[in-house]
């Protein structure tokens, strides 16, 4: 399920690993549409003389404010490479340096240069070169433009979905014996994020209604370069090469905060090259002090890569530029961008193992749409590109082994499966009723009031309430259109729907949070307690559509909960 960086690489691992299986890639936009294909900044991955494995670790762990799982953090570290040269080797044209080696830069949290790149196009080139080498592989079917509705599930295995092929209305099981979600994060729960409009957390939602639990769905990542309106990024790698954040005066106001890098080296030291979490905590306290520039989008602060000078900025941030003119009618060359805070990646996902298993037996997650966990409670940039290659891979080959040996799909299915399509064809049919688009504005004010950079108790319960109202209006929702051919209404329909089981999932698993850590920040609760909650929340669909929240250890291997300190 998903066509993206995370699917592309499972689907390639099942045929690598039993030819003789069939795989259907299912994916409700064309795979190179995907949300993949937007990432710029690089990918993570120990390469030069002067790096380690255990620094990456190191660096992922405390970034992630001790809530990573470290035996996941410490397998994916040494896999990133190995996946990451595979890449180039099936075609990736990772930039390189002069004498030819893979060239690697700076990274927000990271106190070694370990982000592996192509130019600022980095998904690009990655989601192209997955897309060509999975072309060679007989055994993968592509469905693509197919939304999937429902996991079809069997004497408590997943045996399928059920889906809707978006060209002709038409509705299939499709049967299998393994299912991998892979279907990207759910940002356009809030009304401002760098994610694409398919990001709507079609497969979290699918796992939750199944039986899958959600795990660490509090920790939401604001990115602190968005341009504003579009909610367009501005890559990380921007302020790698040495770009500038100031304030209305023309100061570099985040050398008044403590963003936990004292680091001898001197491009590492850059403060605007701390975790993306303090980086818009600080912005959240600049405006408050009245320092931030108003807009008609709200308030932003100036990203001045002026000084970098036109021919570095053509060489390694052309899409920058491409985008600031395009968006914003500036060319960073010469003028000062505006950026603000802006919603761009879920830590939580659906609850896996190392081995990207579930807790429903043939169920597979892998990317944003899985938590494993090897973010915690705030990931790093340049670790999610890697992520999706090494889950990718874990999951397709997890897959493969289970579906090899697993029994025939049973007759209950079909019988699933036909109540399903009795649902969506009732729905086709309904008239009246709140449109989708209301619900969806409030839904995405109620979250981004309640759960946004900082979070109250009072606010977040508050919240839990407007939601489980939203839930019932949006079940006589109306859609006014009932041909079948690309009803771009009924996939809003069924994307609110997925939609509103994550956010209540967020806000339940916020609010039982009682502290601050990563991504998470409690004005009522602001320190980090790990005597109660270093620990996952797990959140589990009850029955009645209620919401669930209970706690799983976190893993610590090597690295004990300590200050959160970067670059020792």
């Amino acid at each position: 399920m998903g066509g993206g960086g995370a699917g592309l690489r499972a689907a390639i691992a099942v045929a690598e690993a039993d030819p003789g299986l069939s795989v259907a890639v299912v994916s409700k936009v064309y795979p190179m549409r995907s949300h993949t294909v937007s990432a710029e900044g690089g990918a993570a991955a120990s390469i030069t003389a002067e790096d380690s494995f255990d620094e990456h670790a190191y660096d992922t762990i405390s970034g992630g404010d001790w809530l990573c799982d470290q035996d996941a953090v410490e397998m994916f570290v040494r896999e990133a490479r190995a996946e990451l040269l595979r890449l180039e080797h099936w075609g990736c044209p990772w930039s390189r340096t002069p004498d030819g080696h893979v060239a690697v830069r700076a990274f927000g949290g990271m106190k070694k240069m370990r982000t592996w790149f192509a130019a600022d196009k980095t998904g690009f080139h990655l989601l192209h070169t997955l897309f060509q080498t999975s072309l060679k592989y007989r055994p993968v079917i592509r469905y693509d433009e197919w939304y999937a509705t429902k996991l079809l599930v069997d004497d408590g295995r997943v045996c399928g979905v059920v889906a809707i092929e978006l060209m002709s209305g038409r509705i299939e099981a499709i049967g299998a014996k393994a299912v991998v979600l892979a279907t990207g994060g759910g940002g356009k729960v809030f009304p401002f994020t760098t994610n694409a409009n398919i990001s709507t957390g079609d497969g979290m939602a699918l796992a939750y209604r199944a039986g899958a639990p959600l795990k660490d769905m509090e920790f939401v990542q604001y990115h602190p370069t968005g341009l504003p309106f579009t909610g367009i990024l501005i890559t990380e790698a921007a302020r790698a090469e040495g770009g500038w954040l100031l304030n209305k005066d023309g100061y570099r106001y985040l050398q008044d905060y403590d963003l936990g890098q004292p680091t001898p080296d001197p491009v590492l030291r850059s403060m605007e090259l701390g975790p993306r979490d303090r980086l818009s905590q600080a912005f959240v306290h600049e405006a408050a002090k009245g320092r931030t520039i108003d807009s008609p989008y709200g308030p932003v602060v100036h990203l001045d890569l002026r000084h970098l000078g036109a021919a570095k900025i053509e060489a390694k941030l052309p899409m920058v530029r491409e985008l600031c003119r395009e968006y914003e009618r500036i060319d960073p060359v010469r003028d000062l961008v505006p950026v603000r805070p802006v919603v761009h990646y879920m830590m939580g996902g659906v609850h896996t193992d190392i081995q990207a298993a579930t807790p429903l037996p043939g169920l597979y997650a892998a990317g944003e749409t899985a938590c494993v966990s090897i973010n915690g409670a705030n990931r790093l940039g340049s670790n999610s590109l890697p992520e999706i290659l090494v889950f990718g891979a874990r999951a397709g080959a997890a897959a493969a082994a289970y579906a090899a040996q697993a029994p025939p799909i049973g007759a209950a299915v079909a019988a699933q499966a036909a109540d399903e399509t009795r649902r969506l064809e009732a729905l086709l049919a309904r008239e009246g009723g709140e449109s989708v688009a209301t619900i969806r504005a409030a839904m995405q004010h109620a979250l981004e009031g309640a759960a946004g950079i900082y979070r109250d108790g009072d606010t977040l319960a508050k919240a839990a309430d407007t939601l489980r109202e939203l839930q019932e209006r949006a079940a006589s929702t109306g859609l006014g259109d009932s041909s079948r051919t690309f009803n771009t209404q009924l996939v809003a329909a069924l994307e609110l729907a997925a939609m509103l089981d994550i956010t209540e999932s967020i806000v339940h698993s916020a609010v039982r949070r009682e502290e601050s850590r990563g991504a998470h920040q409690r004005t009522d609760f602001p320190a980090r307690d790990d005597v109660k909650y270093l620990a996952h929340s797990l959140a589990h669909r009850e029955a009645d559509g209620g919401c669930r929240i209970e706690y799983a250890p976190v893993t610590v291997t090597r690295w004990p909960p300590g200050e959160r300190v970067y670059g020792r």
